[in-house]
């Protein structure tokens, strides 16, 4: 491990009360890139490397953007029922300190559990990635929508309001008065049809590629609400990614079907083609909230860019669609040169 340097107090008091690591026991870290809303390091104890997060009640965008850190007890409940519904599908759980509030978890090496972000930028869009991400998905959703009684444990709508509704629907709606009804008619649809565990942040930059399957990270946005979300939000991202990476833009296409598809053969709590045109119809305006909302894509740094997503979402939000395929070919005839 490169620039190994002590590590910061809250996490040492972390560690030593949920008596992971020995009362005088040396411990050296580094700070992991990548996260807007939490402290990610990786840490040396003398049973093996371990990460650890600690959530940040201001994220680090240009927004105000301020969120309760008590939102990681809710990630670590994610991470017992996605273990319990697909063995292996978060990383396994160590402990999580409410109080101080960080979360433990196991350190998965990069060498066997590839980042699909980085897979993807490097125009790497394998189809039978994309479609195991969508059947773990549809498994997860699947296992808790059987278990109504999980809601109980999930009662954090309002932390998912203020990371996921607010920041990406409603600020966009500010900023678009024309889209705004469209947008807030939106936030209605997803609060309206809550009927299974919501990880809220299916994003290839919290997916690990690994052999024995996906895993899914930082469920910090953990609720009980609509599953549709999670499946729009996975696939917003491989169309942003045809503008990141041209060369991949076909198989960034393909994977969107086999992710889709894959998912929606593992819906049974309710008709496949409801959620499918909920997803669909907020597509749309998740795209729109990656170029205008609070969290815009760090890689959509062109006018030219950021104008075609606002095209193709704009007509979309006002000619809702009902199939995903729907949105997949508006968006590709828009990148045909």
């Amino acid at each position: 491990m490169s620039a190994a340097r002590p590590i910061p107090p809250e996490f040492a008091q972390a560690l030593s009360e949920l008596r992971l690591v020995g009362a005088h026991e040396p411990l050296l870290g580094e700070p992991l890139a990548g996260g807007v809303s939490s402290d990610i390091w990786r840490i040396d104890t003398a049973r093996g490397p371990l990460c650890a997060k600690r959530a940040l009640p201001q994220l680090r965008v240009a927004a105000l953007w301020r969120a309760p850190i008590e939102r990681n007890r809710y990630e670590a409940r994610w991470m017992q029922v996605a273990h319990a519904a697909v063995p292996g599908s978060a990383p396994p759980l160590l402990g999580q300190h409410a109080a101080l509030g960080v979360l433990v978890m196991g350190f998965l090496e990069p060498d066997t559990h590839p980042l699909w972000k980085q897979q993807l930028r490097d125009g790497v869009a394998r189809v039978d990635t994309a479609r195991a991400v969508g059947d773990t998905l549809g498994r997860i959703h699947a296992h808790a929508a059987a278990r109504p009684e999980l809601a109980a444990q999930f009662d954090s709508g309002a932390i998912f309001f203020d990371i996921r509704l607010e920041p990406y629907l409603l600020a966009t709606a500010a900023r678009h008065p024309a889209h705004a009804d469209a947008l807030r008619g939106l936030v209605a649809q997803t609060q309206a049809h809550a009927c299974a565990l919501v990880h809220g942040d299916v994003s290839p930059k919290n997916i690990l590629v690994g052999a024995a399957g996906p895993v899914l990270l930082d469920a910090e946005c953990a609720c009980w609400g609509d599953p549709a979300f999670d499946l729009a939000f996975v696939l917003n991202h491989l169309l942003l990614k045809c503008l990141w990476t041209p060369a991949a833009r076909d198989g960034f296409v393909h994977g969107f079907a086999a992710l889709a598809a894959s998912y929606l053969a593992r819906v049974h709590w309710e008709p496949p083609a409801a959620l499918e045109q909920r997803a669909a119809a907020l597509l749309p305006g998740l795209l729109l909230a990656r170029v205008d909302g609070k969290s815009p894509v760090e890689y959509l740094t062109d006018d030219a860019q950021r104008d075609v997503v606002r095209r193709v979402a704009g007509a979309l939000l006002h000619d809702v669609p009902a199939r995903l395929h729907q949105v997949s070919d508006a968006w590709r005839r828009a990148l045909v040169p």
